[in-house]
């Protein structure tokens, strides 16, 4: 059997916890049914019996305190709730115990936001890490060691696993179940509680917002150039003469400032345009391609798929209800 601990920080969300400890004690009960053994002991553990959760909203009655835990299998790091750098110093007592856990054999997950409170442990520092689409780039400010994952719904590396954006927790939980269990198991599971069980990124959710909070002032410019001029088509080259820097120079001051090469950026702030298109018009798709600066139907295809995971078609058909 499996001693799952289900960490119940300061200022967690609910639901994660909640819907955690659900899934597990339901997986146990359908190996039951089949009359094998249970695979999960799940407990909540916090640094008190009784935690405070979601800005006083809620709180949580404890199975165990984390002093008490000599050893576990998995920790399950649910999302903060609120103002992150707040939320991280508040359970900075609870880093050391993850850390002494993993040491000792124990794996672990965390959930969406639940990144911030893995990576000041430093376990994940040069490795894989995914989080929610929304605060890809406040993660890799605060914790620029990690290998933040953009759009991945689930990773996996030395026995640490993370989640992306929101409900992705269940695909997660469902991961581990295949990975504790066996497939059928978690196929019962992703019916049960109506999850996509191979759902693997969030890319058709995600709204690319650009990364401004940098000090480089001409590649400022260039961002705001080329959100303002969409129906254009813009070079590196070009971009590079209007501001007078070097090629060179300013892709590399473009990478390191945004993370995007110049032309992904382009990419991706056209298909961001294309989207909200897509969501709230009744043009066709050629319409919209000619809007955000494409001209060939398959280049646009190969991009809005590559920044969606979606063609446009699909995209249109799952997010406007006129279509």
């Amino acid at each position: 059997m499996k001693n799952v601990s289900i960490l119940v920080p300061e200022s967690a969300a609910m639901s994660v916890i909640s819907c955690s400890r659900h899934m597990l004690t339901v997986v146990n009960k359908f190996l039951e049914d089949e009359g094998k053994d249970p695979l999960f002991d799940v407990q909540l553990v916090g640094e008190k019996e009784k935690m405070q959760l979601k800005d006083g909203m809620f709180f949580v009655q404890t199975d165990k305190l984390l002093k008490d835990v000599e050893k576990t299998d998995l920790i399950i790091i649910p999302p903060l709730y609120g103002d992150l750098a707040e939320g991280i110093a508040e359970n900075k007592n609870i880093f050391p115990w993850i850390v002494d856990q993993y040491n000792k054999g124990a794996e672990i997950a965390s959930c969406c936001l639940g990144a911030f409170l893995l990576a000041p442990t430093g376990l994940v520092n040069d490795k894989k890490c995914s989080t929610h689409w929304g605060f890809i780039n406040e993660f890799r400010e605060m914790f620029p060691e990690v290998n933040v994952v953009d759009g991945s719904i689930v990773t996996e590396e030395n026995g640490i696993y993370s989640s992306g954006g929101a409900n992705s927790f269940w695909n997660l939980l469902l991961h581990l179940i295949e990975k504790y269990s066996d497939r059928g198991t978690a196929i019962l599971a992703a019916k049960y509680f109506a999850v996509d069980i191979d759902r693997s990124t969030q890319a058709p959710f995600a709204i690319f917002k650009g990364q401004k909070s940098h000090k480089d002032d001409v590649v400022i410019k260039a961002q705001h150039l080329i959100e303002n001029n969409i129906d254009e088509r813009f070079t590196i080259d070009m971009l590079a003469d209007k501001f007078n820097v070097g090629r060179r120079s300013f892709e590399r001051r473009f990478k390191t400032a945004t993370n995007n090469s110049v032309m992904e950026y382009i990419h991706r702030v056209k298909v961001e345009v294309a989207k909200r298109s897509f969501e709230s018009s009744r043009k066709n798709i050629n319409e919209v391609m000619y809007d955000v600066g494409y001209t060939d139907t398959k280049s646009f295809r190969i991009a809005f798929k590559k920044v969606t995971g979606l063609t446009p078609i699909e995209y249109r058909n799952k997010y406007n209800k006129l279509a």
